[in-house]
């Protein structure tokens, strides 16, 4: 009886131990089910060096960290052209998957940063599109550059597996698409246009519905901290505070010029030139060449000034680099090897670098006439008149002497300097603003112990 019974158990034993054996393997892939790691990094802001900064570390923190997942959360009204080509490049090319998050608006280069992502999500009432490339007052700019923004629109939507004729409608209002845009219109879609045509992958109303709605259960999500240091970088390379550094600059040598001499002039221009520089430099767009550039227009205009003053050459060379430095310095590019994009933004940086050199050059003379007549700065010149009524007069009559004789400029009148006359060297003040030295001057006047000359 029992010999039989055993047979029978064995086949049962059989029968039963592959469900028993998938029980077990099952519990445990729950019990250890992996935990997602998510990277969460902002662009709220105008999309310039200091956006492209932003999403640099952000991927290469993701990565150092093994996320598995990076999600930006997105709303701007674009920015800078050759910002957004470094950013949705760098988009591309990440292993990480990459979602965005519109959280309001991704307008113009948005819209392109947020089709370099391998999914889109929209807040309801959020809009994406709008790409059609202004200049700063907000008018549109040649066909030249619509056509490489097109091109890069369209790239990058065949790339991430949309519709690259929708991503050129959003640049171009001569593109017709039956159903979607009308001709004379640029495309802007709204977040539920953007589902219904393919372009946005569904509606959420948060970062954590999207993870949620993934199927994701167990998950960390890390945003990015930036650092002191980190918000110092991207406030410098900021293009307003670029140019309140440029003008720092200007301002600084002008007022040197003006008092010669190694003093606050010269020392606020140098720490100007640190904090214009050191930031572009660390961030790779300021190279060592485009420095020396700066450096090397400063010795000429300098050169010009001081030792060969009139000639001309030196001084505008000196000028002409000067400007060349400071420009290039803000745009990325190898060398002399431009792309279209680059050029809008050496356009851009060259209009930023000679506003500011002038409104510098205003405000310096305009302040430096205000400080020495003004006594809002606790009397910085004495304005005590010793006059000749009240018994006043010069101590010395040789000043009197010499009017109406004629000498030589010993040093280069700007307009003040010293002049030679009868073997005597004398403060004196040039009626034309500037006489080069060793010019012939003639006396006409004197006021307290300094003579009017003018050339002969």
């Amino acid at each position: 009886m029992t010999k039989k019974i055993l047979p029978g158990l064995y086949v049962l034993l059989l029968i039963t131990m592959p469900f028993l054996s998938f029980s077990q393997t099952d519990t445990t892939s729950l019990t250890d089910e992996k935990e997602t790691l998510i990277y969460v990094f902002d662009i709220r802001e105008q999309i310039a060096p200091p956006a492209w900064r932003k999403t640099k570390m952000a991927l290469e923190q993701a990565r150092k960290k093994n996320a598995d997942l990076i999600i930006i959360d997105m709303n701007t009204y674009g920015g800078m052209v050759e910002s957004a080509d470094s950013m949705r490049t760098a988009l591309l090319q990440t292993k990480i998957p990459v979602y965005t998050f519109i959280n309001n608006n991704a307008a113009s280069a948005g819209a392109l940063i947020s089709i370099a992502t391998d999914s889109i999500y929209m807040r309801p009432g959020a809009n994406i599109g709008a790409a059609t490339v202004v200049n700063q007052q907000g008018e549109k700019m040649p066909d030249k550059y619509q056509s490489y923004m097109r091109a890069m629109m369209r790239a990058t939507a065949e790339a991430s597996g949309r519709d690259p004729e929708i991503a050129e409608a959003m640049v171009d209002e001569r593109i017709v698409i039956e159903g979607i845009t009308e001709k004379g219109k640029v495309l802007t879609f709204t977040s539920k246009e953007a589902v219904r045509h393919g372009f946005s992958e569904g509606e959420r109303k948060s970062i954590k519905e999207i993870i949620e709605k993934q199927g994701i259960r167990k998950y960390t999500i890390i945003e990015q901290q930036l650092s002191g240091v980190d918000k110092i970088i991207s406030w410098l390379i900021s293009p307003v505070i670029s140019g309140i550094l440029i003008m720092l600059i200007v301002g600084g040598i002008y007022f040197e010029l003006q008092s010669p001499g190694l003093g606050f002039p010269s020392a606020a221009a140098i720490v100007g030139a640190l904090l214009y520089f050191a930031p572009l430099y660390l961030e790779g767009l300021a190279a060592n060449w485009e420095i020396l550039v700066f450096v090397v227009g400063i010795i000429l205009v300098a050169v010009e000034i001081f030792a060969l003053p009139g000639f001309g050459i030196a001084g505008g060379a000196g000028v002409l680099l000067v400007i060349t430095g400071l420009t290039l310095s803000m745009v990325d590019n190898l060398g002399f090897r431009f792309t279209l994009g680059q050029l809008d933004n050496i356009t851009r940086a060259f209009f930023t670098v000679v506003s500011a050199a002038l409104l510098a050059l205003v405000g310096s003379i305009y302040l430096g006439k205000r400080m020495l007549t003004s006594t809002a700065f606790g009397h910085l010149a004495l304005d005590t008149v010793q006059a000749r009524d009240e018994g006043f007069t010069s101590s010395d009559d040789s000043y009197s002497s010499v009017l109406g004789k004629e000498g030589v400029a010993q040093t280069v009148l700007r307009p003040s300097g010293k002049v030679e006359i009868d073997d005597e060297i004398y403060d004196a003040y040039a009626e034309s603003g500037y006489v080069n030295r060793g010019t012939k001057v003639k006396v006409y006047g004197y006021t307290n112990t300094q003579l009017k000359v003018r050339k002969v």
